[in-house]
């Protein structure tokens, strides 16, 4: 091999992968769950891999951005911002609707460009690491912890997905009430050693939440814990559980919907509140910075358009003392390698990333990730230390290719319907 850096090759591989029956403000999780995996090929023969949405309005773009690398070098990772804006976007694809499951708030061009720039920018990164014999973080600066903790993602689940419905099985059970909650924060501190909880709310009404929080709150004293009700409450119905949980939450995330809202709670809450909806991009910063609405930021490379603006966006919130820790959706290794590594070198990270990666049976690595202590270890080798499963890969392929088009496009109410046909995505405020 030789250190040439030029592009040569880039393959996109769009897959389905199997997805647990998980419970939001929205509806249910399908039971899979469409991803696409990039590689990028340099003329010295290194290749690196890239994960991001692979719903199709994501390859409708990332096919016309792939062919204009071709010939670029792999370092050139800036202009991969520029070659994106010469990429159209069908708007009427985008214009007022919400995003992947409808849990990060109105879509738009731009973010649609940067969540696909993520990925290319990720396998860039790897190609580069390999070819200089470096781990991403170092190319990133170099890392300030050796290890990233993560914390569990609890939601409300079905014990298995509508009868008749072609799904994978898993072992983690039903936890539709306080006592299942606590049985699956149990399995996840078994598992994986995780210390603190996040519970996916916004599924029944506040009451029955607060209930599971106390609960968890009973069973792992001293335990960080969090609520997600994905927007889905009034100003009124998150300040009442910001009263009923403050002193056992360690933030509220995203209790009702827009900055504004937000701002208000804020305000007499007496909880520190996270977002990953009203601050999705750099231009929403300034509004919810200076009106104090959010307290911790929860950043996800894949919709902030990479590793390097994820670190832009911790400085940003260094600079105006708002903490800092990491989002997820469904997601696969690649992912959760790239989220090790920016996590690693970024010095203000205060609190416990989310990873829905327990979730994932499925992968398309050769060996999966761990979890030890509730934290994965900072890989060393070059690239991000991972290495694809062609065969893996292949597989989950086919199954998207024999998709009949009904679970290309993630859809969390269409997915309920299958269970209740008269489901409609509730109206927010829901509470």
């Amino acid at each position: 091999m030789t250190r040439d850096l030029t592009i040569t090759d880039i393959r996109l591989t769009p897959i389905l992968v199997a997805d647990p029956p998980l419970l939001n403000t929205q509806g249910v999780h399908q039971p899979y769950t469409p991803r696409l995996i990039v590689e990028v090929e340099t003329a010295g023969g290194f290749v690196g891999v890239g994960e991001t949405y692979g719903d199709s309005k994501y390859l409708e773009l990332a096919r016309p951005f792939a062919g204009k690398l071709i010939g670029r070098q792999v370092s050139d990772l800036n202009g991969l911002f520029v070659f994106a804006e010469d990429v159209a976007v069908d708007r009427s694809r985008v214009s007022g609707q919400v995003d992947v499951g409808g849990l990060r708030g109105v879509q738009t061009a731009d973010k649609l460009r940067l969540s696909v720039v993520s990925g290319f920018e990720v396998a860039c990164l790897d190609a580069l690491g390999k070819a200089l014999g470096l781990p991403v973080h170092a190319l990133l600066g170099g890392k300030v912890r050796d290890a990233v903790e993560y914390s569990a993602y609890l939601f409300y689940k079905w014990a298995g997905h509508p009868e008749g419905v072609r799904a994978e099985k898993d072992d983690w059970g039903a936890a539709v009430d306080p006592a299942g909650v606590v049985e699956q924060a149990r399995r996840f501190k078994e598992r994986y050693g995780f210390t603190s909880f996040k519970l996916k709310g916004g599924v029944f009404a506040p009451e029955e939440e607060i209930a599971a929080v106390r609960a968890l709150a009973e069973a792992f004293p001293g335990h960080p814990l969090r609520l997600d009700p994905n927007g889905a409450w009034s100003v009124e119905t998150s300040l009442k559980v910001a009263r009923e949980l403050g002193d056992v939450l360690e933030y509220l995330e995203d209790p009702t919907l827009g900055t504004a809202a937000m701002a208000e709670v804020a305000a007499r809450a007496g909880v520190p509140l996270a977002t990953n909806m009203c601050v999705t991009t750099f231009a929403e910063i300034k509004e919810a910075f200076t009106k104090d609405a959010v307290q911790v930021v929860l950043s996800d490379h894949h919709y902030w358009g990479g590793l390097r603006n994820t670190q832009q966006l911790a400085a940003v919130c260094r600079t105006f003392g708002v903490g800092v820790s990491m989002h997820s959706n469904t997601h696969l290794g690649i992912s959760l390698a790239a989220m090790t590594h920016v996590a690693s070198t970024v010095p203000n990270l205060q609190h416990a990333c989310d990873s829905h990666y327990p979730w994932q049976s499925e992968d398309v690595l050769t060996e999966r990730l761990t979890f030890d202590d509730g934290k994965v270890a900072v890989p060393d080798a070059p690239g991000l230390g991972v290495e694809l499963d062609r065969e893996r890969l292949a597989e989950l392929h086919r199954r998207w290719l024999d998709d009949d088009g009904s679970l290309r496009d993630r859809d969390d109410a269409a997915a309920m319907r299958v269970a209740d046909p008269g489901w409609v995505t509730p109206p927010v405020p829901r509470w």
